[in-house]
């Protein structure tokens, strides 16, 4: 296992993109989050040399890392700053992102479009202004429309609208693919853009007010009383959720392999549907609080996307990729993190 990161599977990399990495300063913003933090550590298993762009000064999931990573103080609504800060990085990956559960989503739409656009503007023209030899931007499955073909190929990214309770967030992510696309066109920058799918994992964002369905669900397992816990919609809605070192590891291979100005998805063959994922939570979460209990399912909640599957065909032709940790596998990493994490920080997630 690696020095940096204690994962299901320690990450295994294509020769090129080892080469490519290794040595090399990186630029990445949003690389004190959940994604980002995983990023970092699998960035320094290639030994690369990674500069994380940030407003925080003492970031906790690098803590443990600090020795090896160099820390910018950088606010990405701040030109200068942006630019100051990317100097002497040959490759930036671009990951940081205003976006927050099905909910906060839905009643935000302008704010989360142009705090992810403000931020993003400065950022790719940094790169552009510093000679970046590689510009990556992470994009997102809720570019797709409500109703898209299942599995759904990179081909309808631009078709309809994006689903409506995550429309200020698709439409910004289009944007920022249109923006990086043109950028490659007109200035001849090496740019990659990749398009994952549904994250989960250890350090995902649990706070109740703003976590997506996995975190969520995880947390009012572990806090109901009585023997159950709710769940928004029926259950029949699905997901194809991406475990954080798959995730994390897609990115940097695109990155490094596909810099073609072409979206590509990263994600996981297999199709979930919620009420299963609810089930199999209780189940887990239950043998830690040695009790029984069950999810009771609302019809009347916000589900979103009523579908959601990832054709990785383009994914596996070009890089040979394939998700490594099965849901199961991974669901259960995931609990047995947050399990510990909610036994030293109780407050941070009760209020209390």
């Amino acid at each position: 296992m690696s020095a940096y990161r204690t994962g299901v599977q320690k990450a295994d990399f294509h020769q090129d993109t080892r080469q490519f990495f290794r040595g090399k300063r990186v630029a990445v913003t949003g690389g004190t989050g959940f994604i980002g933090s995983h990023l970092i550590e699998q960035l320094l298993e290639l030994e690369a040399r990674p500069v994380v762009l940030s407003r925080q000064s003492n970031p906790r999931f690098l803590t443990n890392l600090r020795s090896n990573v160099e820390l910018r103080k950088c606010d990405l609504f701040d030109y200068k700053q942006t630019f100051d800060a990317m100097g002497g990085c040959p490759i930036v990956l671009s990951l940081a992102a205003s976006v927050a559960g099905i909910e906060y989503n839905k009643n935000h739409p302008a704010t989360i479009f142009q705090e992810n656009l403000q931020s993003f503007f400065n950022t790719i023209k940094a790169a552009k202004e510093n000679k970046a030899e590689r510009f990556m931007v992470t994009s997102t499955a809720c570019v797709y429309p409500r109703h898209c073909s299942l599995p759904t190929p990179e081909e309808e990214g631009m078709k309809d609208e994006p689903e409506p309770t995550n429309s200020g967030y698709g439409w910004s992510k289009r944007m920022e693919e249109y923006l990086t696309k043109q950028y490659a066109f007109e200035f001849g920058m090496s740019v990659a853009i990749a398009r994952p799918y549904n994250a989960y994992g250890p350090r995902d964002n649990f706070d109740p007010k703003s976590s997506h369905v996995i975190p969520a669900l995880i947390l009012k397992a572990m806090t109901c009383e009585g023997g159950s816990f709710p769940v928004w919609g029926d259950g029949s809605h699905s997901r194809s959720f991406l475990y954080v070192d798959d995730f994390a590891r897609g990115l940097i291979e695109v990155a490094a392999r596909y810099a073609k100005a072409d979206p590509i998805n990263i994600g996981a063959q297999e199709e979930i549907k919620i009420c299963d994922v609810a089930l199999m939570i209780a189940e887990m979460v239950g043998e830690l609080r040695n009790t029984r209990i069950k999810p009771i399912f609302d019809p009347a909640g916000i589900t979103g996307q009523p579908r959601r599957m990832c054709d990785t065909s383009k994914l596996e032709r070009e890089l040979a990729f394939k998700a490594n940790i099965l849901f199961a596998d991974g669901l259960r990493n995931t609990i047995k993190w947050f399990w510990d994490e909610y036994e030293k920080n109780r407050s941070m997630y009760t209020g209390s």
